[in-house]
């Protein structure tokens, strides 16, 4: 009877008294106040009040419903699909919303939609996955930020491919503690690419040598992201630099230079398709003999074998705690298997890089120690 009333009253109310009392009945149906028989009639007046004039009284009924679960379904999809200031509050909070309804929306293409459900509570994979393939670059970075969203290694790649040349989801990506080794190396590379393509940098260094500095540094760059990845994440870290042709002779000797033996023995895990135990037992303990074979499996010329079995036996003195050395003087001792300083050729001068960049971080770090002091 009450519900009866309503209905007839509202052909003659303004504005502000429909809205309010929409508001009421949409909240005495969710709170279960009503008597059966006036839920239903409640249902049919909420569902009859879809067709108001005004945007008001739709606002008010999506402010009532938006967060229930027991908002009648059909009022809550319509409401969905309204004017951007009504929609908004549905998208973002109704849990009636199945991901089907989500992901619908989402190929849509509005920046604005695509936020809202970016920014949910909860964020389904499925959803996630959504917005990283089609969603614009604020809706990546909105839902990056959401703590509440379930995030797939792909959809993280798939982010960095589309818009890892972009400052908003590059350093949301890269903030992202749960962001895959391989996409991070992904936006380090990107990073550098951009810098390599400033004018002010061609300006200053000339093409040729920009290019020189900038792959140096994503080598370097490289180095400290293996130190901050898990080992359970090598494979997928050395599949991607495979790919992408990084996976080099000299990038293996820079590794076992710095001491990074787990990452190389899963690199040659990876390029001989042998047994990871096998390969673990081998650099731990193997023979020069059997390396060497080993090594030939991976693609390792000759005249590498000489200086990455002196590192590995240098490295496993330390692990035992039969010695101690660092970066400088295990690049120093790999040079001189070759000769030395002196000595000709691609793999020395690879070598006296690597001592040289090292006798500069210890020395800058001795100047900052002696400094802080």
């Amino acid at each position: 009877m009450i519900v009866g009333h309503f209905l007839k009253w509202i052909d003659t109310a303004r504005v502000a008294e429909r809205a309010a009392a929409a508001s009421a009945l949409a909240r005495a149906y969710v709170q279960k106040e009503l008597p059966f028989e006036d839920r239903c009639a409640a249902e049919a007046a909420l569902t009859l009040l879809l067709d108001d004039p005004s945007a008001k009284v739709r606002l008010a009924m999506a402010e009532a419903l938006s967060m229930s679960h027991h908002a009648p379904l059909q009022v809550i999809s319509v409401l969905a699909n309204d004017q951007p200031e009504v929609a908004g509050l549905v998208l973002a909070r109704s849990p009636l919303l199945t991901d089907s309804d989500l992901i619908d929306r989402v190929a849509s293409g509005q920046k604005a939609t695509q936020k809202l459900i970016a920014d949910r509570p909860f964020v389904s994979m499925s959803v996630s996955a959504a917005i990283a393939e089609v969603g614009e670059p604020e809706a990546c970075a909105m839902l990056l930020a959401n703590s509440g969203a379930d995030i797939a290694s792909l959809s993280f790649r798939r982010m960095a491919e589309r818009h890892g040349d972009l400052a908003l989801v590059r350093e949301a990506l890269i903030a992202d503690p749960r962001l895959p080794s391989e996409c991070r190396h992904m936006l380090l590379v990107k990073v550098g690419e951009a810098l390599k393509r400033s004018p002010l940098v061609a300006a200053l260094m000339g093409s040729a040598r920009a290019e020189r500095v900038m792959r140096d540094a994503c080598v370097k760059a490289s180095l400290t992201l293996i130190e901050n990845t898990q080992a359970n994440e090598f494979a997928a870290l050395i599949e991607h630099l495979r790919l992408r042709g990084d996976l080099t002779a000299s990038f293996l000797i820079r590794t076992i230079a710095h001491g990074k033996v787990d990452f190389f023995g899963a690199a040659i895990v990876a390029l001989t398709e042998q047994a990871e135990t096998r390969i673990r037992a081998l650099l731990a303990g193997g023979h020069d003999v059997a390396l060497s074979a080993l090594f030939r499996k991976a693609g390792l010329a000759a005249s590498t074998h000489k200086v990455i079995l002196r590192a590995l036996k240098i490295w496993r003195e330390v692990a035992n705690g039969k010695r101690v050395a660092g970066v400088q003087e295990v690049s120093w001792l790999m040079l001189r298997e070759l000769g030395g300083p002196s000595a000709p050729g691609d793999l020395a001068g690879l070598l006296k890089a690597i001592h040289i960049e090292a006798l500069r971080d210890n020395a800058r770090g001795h100047a900052l120690a002696i400094a802080a002091a």
